[in-house]
């Protein structure tokens, strides 16, 4: 018998998983990683990510990251008798997360309208690229799709090229954590009034909210101002922008005039915070390129050492552009665990990314597993459903239930 997972923040709730990929799957990884019982339902042959690299010995570590904490059941629910399992086990939990195209759950059978009324009180969050409704709702998307018609992808790269991928899934893990904050809200909503709802979450939704100043500049100018692709420096709130250092490139933010003031001083040229070419936001905006002509002079004038401790020491905004390696073993994401090592059952040691949610009255977190194919097929429809042995055997043998040999 599995010990019982030790308690933590929604140790209390039950999650089915219909996910795949990765956002659905972070969004219930976490819930997993906050004590959450996450069943995660897999087609026959699993989960995509099971073949995603680095895979070692038949085992992802991709999807190790992805579905740690979680109890798989492998299912086929295009086979009436496995519709009718799922269709079970959702009147047995607090949560639904999916996140296929727009209509594919109500193709199985499984749209919101049914799944409530089988569990009046669930809580269901679809994510999907454009949401469940609208002109762009049926269309295939995936995170550089949705960052294509948010507006993002144009705003990467450099004015005179072409727009640039970002070198992350940006548009899923934001969806994912906007649905943790939905499904949190939406539970205690649930708490209070005893009523569930669907949730409705997109990448472009997720992405587009991240707009900081564009839009409503583009807004309140009446489209005057247009946002164009700044490479490394921004042309507005100067300075802001990355410099040639002799080892790495060094980031800096000195957008208002108590930053540019401290910025001035680590330099040595105290004299620019009063120069009337840069004494204000507006003429240091329209005289940005005399500025950044400044900033590259001094930054190839200091080594990379000299001029970090002098940012340090003026409390100037600064870092140098680390490589992921780099970022893995600094020596501050080892002590907050923001890198994570865990070791699996199959794949050994490995780091991954560590939870950024922090509590202070669960301060250790939970030592979680990956699950193999269907591994929790009997316990889960035993514990949940009341099956015998003899029944799930049966459903193994006619394929409705699938399971790895362990």
């Amino acid at each position: 018998m599995a010990r019982p997972k030790p308690q933590h923040v929604l140790s209390h709730f039950k999650v089915l998983d219909l996910t795949e990929y990765l956002s659905g799957p972070m969004l219930t990884r976490i819930l997993a990683e906050m004590g959450a019982e996450v069943i995660k339902i897999e087609p026959p042959g699993g989960d995509k990510t099971r073949n995603t690299p680095w895979v070692k010995d038949g085992r992802s570590a991709y999807n190790i990251q992805q579905n740690r904490g979680k109890k798989s059941v492998c299912v086929d629910l295009k086979n009436p008798a496995g519709l009718a399992l799922v269709r079970e086990l959702i009147a047995r939990v607090d949560v639904l997360a999916e996140n296929f195209s727009p209509g594919v759950m109500d193709r199985l059978g499984l749209g919101y309208k049914t799944i409530r009324a089988i569990n009046p009180s669930i809580v269901m969050c679809s994510i999907s690229g454009f949401g469940q409704t609208g002109p762009l709702a049926s269309r295939v998307a995936f995170d550089f799709i949705a960052a294509s018609y948010a507006g993002v992808l144009n705003m990467n790269g450099f004015a005179d090229g072409p727009p640039v991928l970002p070198g992350l899934s940006l548009g899923d893990s934001l969806a994912a954590i906007t649905g943790v904050g939905a499904v949190t809200a939406a539970l205690l909503y649930r708490e209070r009034t005893g009523k569930g709802q669907h949730l409705d979450i997109s990448m472009l939704d997720s992405y587009f909210q991240c707009f900081d100043l564009a839009v409503q500049m583009v807004s309140a100018t009446r489209g005057a101002f247009k946002p164009v692709r700044n490479g490394t420096r921004t042309a507005h709130l100067p300075p802001i922008g990355v410099f040639k250092s002799d080892r790495h490139y060094i980031c800096i933010m000195a957008q208002n005039n108590r930053l540019w003031a401290r910025l001035c001083g680590a330099m040595g040229r105290g004299d620019l915070v009063s120069d009337p070419r840069f004494d204000s936001v507006p003429k240091r905006t329209a005289n940005a390129a005399e500025l950044y002509a400044i900033l590259e002079r001094w930054f190839a004038s200091v080594s990379e050492d000299e001029a970090l401790r002098r940012l340090s020491e003026y409390r100037v905004p600064a870092a140098p552009v680390l490589s992921v390696e780099e970022t893995m073993n600094h020596p501050h994401m080892r002590e907050r665990r923001t890198i994570r090592r865990i070791s699996d059952r199959i794949l050994g040691d490995l780091e991954i990314p560590g939870s950024a949610y922090r509590f202070s009255e669960f301060p250790d977190d939970l030592e979680l597993q990956a699950p193999l194919l269907g591994e929790h097929n009997a316990e889960v429809l035993r514990g949940y459903l009341g099956y015998s042995d003899e029944r799930i055997a049966a459903l193994e043998a006619q394929g409705v239930l699938q399971r790895a040999a362990i």
